[in-house]
């Protein structure tokens, strides 16, 4: 018979097994050492970046143990990398005289990047309600993005949908995530008041439904009264307003008039309390475990009053 002139070559058993490890070795994410130069914030990044005692901690921290957390960061569109994660890492390595840091490279879309960018800061202590706010309302937003992909957010609803899925995924009723998103309609002034817990969070909700012009006006008024509004005064500023009849005057009677007495109550800082709850903990399940504890408390008491 006729040799047909074809050769036909098997491949070897390490052959395959070669091709199969470098291809999951294609695939496998991997830490690399990248200048920092080369790393870029994330567009509208919410968190701040202060150098404060805590970042001097970890800067202390780096020097001795090198940064034991890589970064995240996906390629910038004009060079280089855009952080997601790690933007106090980056800020703490400059400061400990590094000049690379080391970071898992991804490719992200942006909903997806955002997401990642949110969830990773909302981990940290001692969230200033600004940066919860826009990072509540960043997250809204790309999960609406991704829900008109798949089409969840028709299903159920495009804004209730993000709002339910931020809520579980922070811990936070879905009326406080609203509580939160709200506050990115302040002007940055009065946001500033609002982090610098001059302006409480219930009134800075309520102030949120004015116009800007009104806003603006409201913030002379605070500096020539020397006062901020309650949460009764900041309810009829916005009553008034979506009448129509806000005014210089009427902000500046509002708030000169007498505030009542505060009651008669005990204020527990959440600084003091976070020290005895996982830092995943929000403020509402603390207050539930607080609750529990003091019935638990209350029942021993009558029982040992009976006996």
């Amino acid at each position: 018979m006729k040799d047909s002139g074809r050769t036909l070559k098997l491949s070897s058993y390490d052959d395959i097994f070669s091709t199969d490890e470098s291809r999951q070795d294609e695939t496998r994410e991997k830490v690399q050492e990248i200048p920092l130069e080369e790393l870029h914030p994330f567009k509208d990044h919410p968190f701040k970046v202060t150098d404060d005692e805590r970042m001097q901690e970890t800067a202390e921290s780096i020097k001795k143990f090198g940064v034991l957390v890589p970064a995240i960061a996906r390629p910038f569109e004009e060079g280089g990398y855009e952080l997601i994660a790690g933007h106090r890492r980056k800020r703490a390595c400059e400061m400990a005289g590094l000049s690379t840091m080391p970071v898992i490279i991804r490719d992200l879309d942006d909903a997806a990047a955002t997401i990642i960018m949110v969830d990773s800061n909302l981990q940290r202590e001692n969230i200033l309600p600004s940066e919860r706010a826009f990072a509540y309302s960043m997250k809204m937003e790309a999960l609406k993005h991704q829900g008109e992909r798949d089409g969840t957010s028709r299903q159920v609803g495009e804004k209730s949908w993000a709002v339910s899925q931020i809520s579980a995924d922070a811990g936070e009723s879905e009326r406080q995530v609203h509580r939160y998103i709200r506050l990115t309609q302040l002007i940055p002034p009065l946001l500033d008041r609002v982090d610098e817990k001059t302006i409480a969070l219930g009134p800075a909700v309520e102030i949120s439904y004015l116009t800007p012009e009104e806003q603006f006006y409201l913030l002379q008024a605070i500096e020539i009264c020397q006062s901020t509004p309650s949460l009764s005064q900041a309810q009829r500023m916005k009553k008034f307003s979506q009448e129509g009849r806000l005014s210089k005057d009427m902000l500046e009677a509002i708030l000169s008039e007498e505030k009542k007495p505060p009651e008669d109550r005990i204020v527990l800082k959440s600084d003091r309390l976070h020290k005895y709850f996982p830092k995943s903990y929000s403020t509402e399940k603390m207050e539930k475990v607080i609750i529990t504890l003091l019935e638990a408390w209350q029942k021993r008491r009558q029982q040992n009053q009976e006996h």
